[in-house]
């Protein structure tokens, strides 16, 4: 009877403590938007992501033609890095960093901004073995994805958040 008991209690113990220290999961992100169009290509990865994650939350916020749109997402750059962050005594990398810098703004359907140009940056760090040259390629190709994915998921959080430029509505 005592483990059960001291088990239970541990339990509740943790559940408080979490609940105590703000923790809470995160909820359906809103997007303050009457209607959205995302000037990405259909078949693009962040593209897909994006609308999905949309749609996810509302439906009805993404149309499809871009002068109907109060708002519309624009990438500015995308670029991708492999720089070398650490070498080995024979002068070979032995660790990468991948890095994603991705800009973008939010405009009217006439391209006047909306908002302020954004920029995430995401780093992952990779390491290397000569003698895994296949493995470690894939393991980069995972990185990269997952990378794709959280930036999708930052730039939905922004898009909840970015306050128009002064003078600047969604109806301008």
């Amino acid at each position: 009877m005592r483990p059960a008991l001291f088990r239970s209690s541990l339990i509740l113990c943790l559940a408080l403590a979490l609940g105590a220290c703000g923790f809470h999961l995160r909820g359906a992100v809103e997007l303050p938007y009457q209607s959205l169009y995302i000037a990405l290509p259909q078949n693009s990865v962040l593209g897909a992501d994006l609308r999905r994650l949309i749609r996810a939350n509302q439906p009805q916020l993404l149309v499809e033609d871009p002068k109907t749109a109060g708002a519309v997402f624009r990438q500015l750059s995308s670029n991708r890095e492999r720089i070398i962050a650490a070498m080995n005594t024979q002068g070979r990398a032995r660790e990468y960093q991948l890095r994603l810098r991705y800009a973008f703004r939010i405009e009217d359907a006439k391209g006047a901004p909306l908002g302020p140009v954004n920029e995430i940056l995401l780093a992952r760090e990779v390491t290397y073995d000569d003698n895994q040259v296949l493995s470690k390629d894939q393991e980069e190709n995972f990185l990269w994805q997952d990378m794709e994915r959280d930036l999708a998921q930052q730039i939905l959080r922004r898009l909840a958040v970015v306050q128009p430029l002064p003078g600047k509505t969604e109806t301008d």
